[in-house]
């Protein structure tokens, strides 16, 4: 079953107007950014086809990524580095990603429907859902937003790394990114606190004698 508007609608009836939906991608990710998008739709939006973004091809997100810029009355972007997710961890670092996608957001929402089961950080009235991408359409097209937006920044990545494959794998650790990943060393953008990394990290870091 797609996902519908019952969310939306919902808290629309409690009085308020402008209802954001959040979702971050990135988390699982050995290298770049964790990125959270914000996305306000209109009640009579259409967007056929419209699902969590894991759910669709890469084809199927870029059809739907215009449709949604095109009909969406407000999108907002967070974007955290993989050197802060080394410093704070990554739970509090997708937090902060959603924080700040919510936070420059324009117009200002008035509720928050958030994938997952952690609150964020805002003033701003919320409902946390697991499986929010599937079940609400707001998150659903904030899920593939992020992921539109944050594949498209793991294809620039690719030309300034390219012995590791993004284009393909967007950092995640698939075998054939932890082959070149054995092979190559992490490269600058390489979290350093996720296990394969850092165990890796060991064999290309000098010894003491």
């Amino acid at each position: 079953m797609p996902p519908n508007r019952k969310y939306e609608k919902y808290f629309q009836r409690q009085g308020f107007e402008l209802i954001a939906g959040l979702d971050e991608v990135g988390v699982g990710s050995l290298a770049g950014p964790v990125l959270a998008a914000a996305v306000i739709l209109p009640p009579k939006a259409k967007i056929p086809g419209l699902n969590d973004s894991k759910k669709l091809s890469a084809q199927q997100r870029e059809k739907l990524f215009p449709l949604i810029i095109k009909q969406a009355l407000g999108i907002g972007v967070g974007i955290v580095d993989w050197g802060l997710i080394d410093r704070i961890n990554i739970l509090k670092a997708s937090h902060l990603a959603m924080r700040l996608a919510a936070e420059v957001l324009k117009p200002r929402p008035d509720f928050l429907l958030i994938d997952g089961k952690y609150p964020v950080k805002s003033p701003l009235p919320q409902l946390s859902l697991c499986g929010g991408d599937l079940r609400c359409v707001s998150i659903a097209a904030a899920s593939v937003v992020a992921k539109v937006i944050r594949d498209r920044i793991m294809r620039r990545f690719d030309q300034m790394f390219p012995a590791y494959g993004f284009k393909k794998n967007a950092g995640y650790g698939t075998r054939r990114h932890l082959k070149q990943l054995k092979n190559n060393g992490p490269c600058l953008i390489h979290r350093r606190s996720y296990l394969p990394v850092s165990q890796i990290l060991l064999d290309f870091e000098p010894r003491p004698r």
